[in-house]
């Protein structure tokens, strides 16, 4: 079973999501520019969000510095020092291939569970006599030799505890190790790029700072730039397989539940930080829609192939929504409702639309509703 959302989501003038050169992202849909926000972008606010919704014990940490900035310091408060600490605990993620530079970083982001770390501290604390014990062998060490170079025991037991430890945002949005394929898992959810549903020109703001302390007599500007920005209506999609999740949460329905929850709200309040402070672009989505189905998938992006015009006694989001109510509509006359179990709606204006009939009054009951209309039991 899957769990669809779509948002509309108009944004004030900024600069939420930047490309390499500092101007908002943009792309081409339909054959005419839009403005984008990258699913990155958004997957990276969501999980922010997420993680004031849920305790940490059920979270992930994404991060290069787990060495220095969790095991060690976990190893301390056991007993053990500094400096054979970190020996240990690079020997133990070398056991795994998973290899440190001289700042004691893994060499690419390890997305990890707060369970995984801590069961790697006691693992680098049970066997901390057998992993400091320097490995016979000469010239540079690659990960091949990094992992000959441990017992067997706790080779296997780093592996086995690599299991995703029933962290709900790696549950949702997955993991790769390149070097420990066994330990990837795939994401329950999918998020889409944002893009407008209208045509976008960049715009600039020629912007100039006085220096306090300059002379009286001195005129002139003690800093002068250009910056780009843009105002767009964008359609966002995301789905959520909980199925998926539940595999993932190794069949914890209670967590499985509150994961999907807090996907959706995080999802609604979620907001890009780029730029912030000179934008305040702090603007919700106008309309949510969920829908619950058993399969075929629907991103309704092509509403907007044809971009919309705002006209007069109209604006850009009452005409987005109309068009992609209107495309729904055309969906489910062309393909049929048989896999859709329900859907629901809540919108800025409340008005009716054709197919979707009235609206939710508040988007917390289009959350209720949603997970009321699927289970989360642990066998599914």
């Amino acid at each position: 079973m899957f769990l669809e959302l779509h948002l509309l989501q108009n944004f004030a003038p900024s600069n939420l999501n930047r490309d390499d050169t500092g101007a908002p992202k943009e792309c081409t849909f339909g054959g005419h520019r839009r403005a984008r926000i990258s699913s990155q972008c958004l997957k990276r606010a969501v999980r922010l969000r997420f993680a004031q919704l849920l305790p940490d014990l059920e979270r992930a940490l994404r991060t290069k510095r787990a060495v220095l900035e969790v095991i060690v310091p976990g190893l301390e408060r056991r007993g053990h020092a500094p400096e054979a600490a970190r020996r240990v605990a690079e020997r133990a993620l070398g056991a795994v291939s998973l290899k440190l530079d001289e700042q004691a970083r893994t060499q690419y982001l390890l997305f990890l569970a707060q369970s995984e770390l801590e069961a790697l501290v006691e693992t680098c604390h049970r066997h901390f006599n057998l992993l400091a014990e320097e490995p016979a062998q000469s010239g540079q060490q690659t990960k091949k030799t990094a992992r000959a170079g441990v017992p067997d025991q706790v080779r296997a037991r780093v592996e086995v505890l690599l299991d995703g430890g029933k962290a709900a945002d790696l549950a949702l949005f997955g993991r790769m190790l390149a070097d420990l394929p066994a330990a990837n898992i795939d994401a329950a959810a999918q998020v889409a790029h944002a893009i407008s549903t209208h045509r976008v020109s960049p715009e600039f703001d020629y912007y100039t700072a006085i220096d306090d302390l300059n002379p009286k007599e001195q005129l002139g500007a003690g800093m002068i730039g250009l910056v780009e920005f843009n105002s767009a209506c964008y359609y966002r999609y995301a789905n959520l397989d909980l199925e998926q999740l539940r595999a993932n949460l190794k069949g914890d329905g209670a967590l499985a539940r509150r994961s999907a929850e807090g996907f959706l709200r995080a999802s609604l309040e979620a907001v890009p930080s780029g730029k912030q402070h000179g934008s305040a672009a702090q603007n919700p989505p106008s309309f949510v829609m969920a829908v619950v189905r058993g399969a075929g998938l629907w991103s309704l992006a092509n509403a907007f192939l044809d971009p919309v015009v705002a006209a007069q006694g109209s604006d850009l989001i009452s005409k987005s929504i109309e068009r992609l109510a209107a495309h729904w509509n055309g969906l489910v006359r062309m393909y049929g409702a048989d896999s859709i179990a329900a859907a629901w709606f809540a919108s800025i204006d409340g008005r009716e639309l054709a197919g979707l009939g009235q609206p939710l009054r508040r988007v917390d009951d289009l959350i209720a509703r949603s997970l009321a209309a699927v289970k989360f039991s642990a066998r599914g």
